[in-house]
């Protein structure tokens, strides 16, 4: 017999309950002097930061560094358990109950006697419970935080508003919202009218957020990987001009078309 408490339990419990006392003991008097002084306010450009590394990661397709990743977001969520935890608010333990009992209660056509066999359907009943534990509580948009990207929270309050009635019919009906705000945007540079230019803009960034969410397109994820795609060309021309002593500045317009071509068979072949 051991007296062990963690013995009867997965390995991964048993790493888990680990995880925890490492994070108490850095919190605690004897711990380290940057854990002890963080509350949930300064934690939160890491808890972004290692959001956006994981994503790196899953983009990489590399099974290691993800694993890496991962934990470090855990990490994150664990700190902010430990500093709750302190101030009496709640534990890890309530957490984890709390999710599992939101989890369970959404989910009746598993845990439960429903039958439901697409992935939209399942969607929509979450969506139509969670309304409902929260009626009179929060509006429609009230679980799409502000903090988000604002391409992302464009194409989520799109989403929002959709599964409640209120979108366009056709996603060709989208486009044509598209294109005329294109033309509004062309109208207000005639004017020369700034505001009015940055507001024509921004309608039509929410506009195309949402024919990307007509054809199940992050735009978010699909602008950050474009960028990426940008970014790694315009490197691989920048390298090649140093490499020969040639000033980006002194390039000619024929020469840029010529290596942004090489560039592109280039990343194209990694």
């Amino acid at each position: 017999m051991t007296n062990d408490p963690d013995a009867n339990f997965s390995p991964a419990i048993q790493a888990f309950n680990r995880l925890l006392e490492v994070m108490a003991q850095l919190r605690s008097p004897q711990g380290c002097p940057w854990d002890k002084k963080q509350t949930h306010e300064s934690l939160k450009a890491c808890l972004l930061e290692e959001t956006y590394e994981v994503l790196g990661a899953i983009d990489s397709k590399d099974a290691r560094h993800l694993r890496e990743e991962l934990g470090d977001l855990l990490l994150q969520v664990v700190f902010h358990s430990q500093i709750a935890s302190e101030a009496g608010e709640f534990n890890m333990e309530t957490i984890i109950h709390n999710l599992v009992e939101k989890l369970t209660r959404r989910h009746p056509h598993v845990f439960g006697g429903e039958k439901i066999e697409q992935a939209e359907e399942a969607i929509s009943r979450w969506e139509h419970i969670k309304a409902q534990e929260k009626q009179g509580q929060e509006g429609l948009f009230s679980g799409v935080p502000k903090e988000l990207p604002a391409l992302f929270r464009a194409f989520r309050i799109g989403g929002k508003a959709s599964r409640v009635g209120f979108d366009w019919p056709q996603v060709e009906d989208i486009w044509k919202k598209a294109e005329e705000e294109i033309e509004e945007i062309r109208d207000a540079m005639v004017g020369e009218n700034q505001q009015a230019i940055e507001e024509e803009w921004g309608d039509l960034f929410f506009t195309l957020a949402q024919v990307a969410r007509r054809l199940k397109v992050n735009p978010e994820e699909a602008l950050r990987i474009s960028t990426e795609k940008f970014e790694q060309r315009l490197a691989f021309m920048e390298k090649k001009l140093l490499a020969a002593g040639i000033k980006l500045h002194e390039v000619s317009a024929a020469q840029w078309d010529s290596l942004w071509e090489e560039a592109k068979s280039f990343t194209e072949s990694v």
